[in-house]
């Protein structure tokens, strides 16, 4: 089937819609890119100033000393600890070791 002259006075006419509706879609393709990217920018700048939630670490990681060296967990009152050194039965006391001659001498040799 061969093409026609008239066919082809037409097709000539349409031409420059045609080139007209490809630039289009071109530019939308490249505007809906770059709309994509400037998304993907902002998540990323959120994800860095924001504060992240801490992991789960267990129970290990809830556990501070005191002063005194007990160990005890971060969210007990005073309360809560000696009820818990109650029930455990006796009272942890830190050993002390004194030197007898200390404070008691002067050292004068320099």
């Amino acid at each position: 089937m061969a093409i026609q002259p008239i066919d082809l006075q037409a097709l000539f006419t349409q031409l420059d819609k045609v080139g007209k509706n490809q630039a289009v879609l071109r530019e939308g393709q490249q505007i809906q890119d770059a709309l994509q990217q400037v998304q993907s920018q902002r998540k990323l700048e959120e994800n860095v100033r924001s504060v992240n939630e801490a992991q789960e670490m267990g129970e290990e990681a809830e556990k501070i000393k005191d002063d005194a060296g007990h160990r005890t967990f971060s969210g007990q009152s005073g309360k809560e600890k000696e009820e818990e050194e109650d029930k455990s039965g006796e009272e942890y006391k830190p050993e002390l070791i004194r030197d007898p001659a200390l404070g008691r001498n002067i050292d004068i040799s320099g």
